[in-house]
């Protein structure tokens, strides 16, 4: 009776530890994870409203996106691994001065990226808002400022007579002192946008008011982006279905995807960064 005692006792030690190596074994099964990189990563725009305190024009402006320290431009839209270079175009109305940020892949194939508008309120101040193009950021992609009379070094330029700037760079043309470079891992370059001083600057859905609606580029489009894109027209995503990105492994332009059978016990990480000098 003993040894049939210890026999069963035996059985179900034993069952119930291969269970547990089996559940041991379940956990620590590696899980293949995707993340994509989006077109989005690489301009952070709370970083370029941001700029808009320390700059005295838009010419300024350009240059500190496209070679500051730290550089706020690290896209990659065509994944040629090169930055991008940034141009900015003057624009505005009486009450709303305005920038159009663009880039331009090939002679003539250009591409807004965002607008960001200023207008004086009530209190003698100014009111920011940066709008990230629809195509890149998704549907309303704002970032706002709202900032005192000494704040802006810019606003004594905006709000007086003066030759509205037009950037001459471009793709092949560029300032003499441009650094073309690869961009940074995605992480690093995030890293390195914590570090900005972005100060009264919040995101939002919604603007903080009505804009002057007359970016000169509120129409242009590249036909040449690989990078995934949050909402791209038709014609785009043709071109990206034609022409996959490398960052897009599974689920479609710009989404998260993963696949896991176990637990979190390791990754690996798919997805390019944005720079790509055009």
């Amino acid at each position: 009776m003993k040894r049939l005692t210890k026999l069963l006792a035996a059985f179900i030690l034993t069952g119930y530890g291969q269970l547990l190596v089996s559940c041991g074994e379940d956990v620590n099964q590696n899980v293949n994870m995707t993340v994509t990189s989006e077109a989005a990563d690489g301009l952070d725009l709370k970083a370029v409203t941001a700029l808009l305190k320390t700059v005295k024009d838009p010419a300024e402006l350009e240059k500190r996106i496209n070679s500051g320290d730290p550089r706020i431009c690290n896209l990659d839209l065509n994944e040629d691994d090169t930055i991008d270079y940034v141009k900015v175009t003057e624009y505005g109305t009486d009450t709303v001065k305005g920038f159009s940020l663009t880039t331009e892949l090939a002679a003539g194939d250009v591409q807004e990226l965002a607008t960001i508008e200023i207008t004086k309120d009530e209190n003698g101040g100014h009111r920011v808002q940066t709008h990230g193009n629809s195509q890149v950021y998704g549907n309303n992609h704002y970032h706002h400022g709202g900032f005192g009379v000494g704040d802006y070094l810019m606003m004594s330029y905006l709000f007086n007579s003066h030759s509205r700037y037009s950037s001459r760079y471009g793709y092949n043309r560029y300032p003499s002192d441009y650094n073309r470079s690869r961009p940074l891992a995605r992480s690093t370059y995030q890293g390195k946008m914590k570090g900005v001083d972005t100060g009264k600057v919040t995101s939002a859905k919604a603007p903080a008011f009505k804009g002057s609606n007359s970016s000169p580029n509120k129409s242009r489009t590249s036909s040449r982006i690989k990078a995934p894109l949050r909402s791209p027209t038709a014609s785009q995503k043709s071109f990206q279905t034609r022409n996959p990105s490398r960052a897009v492994k599974s689920g479609g332009f710009g989404s998260r995807s993963s696949s896991s059978s176990g637990s979190f016990r390791s990754s690996s990480r798919s997805g390019s960064s944005f720079g790509g000098g055009k």
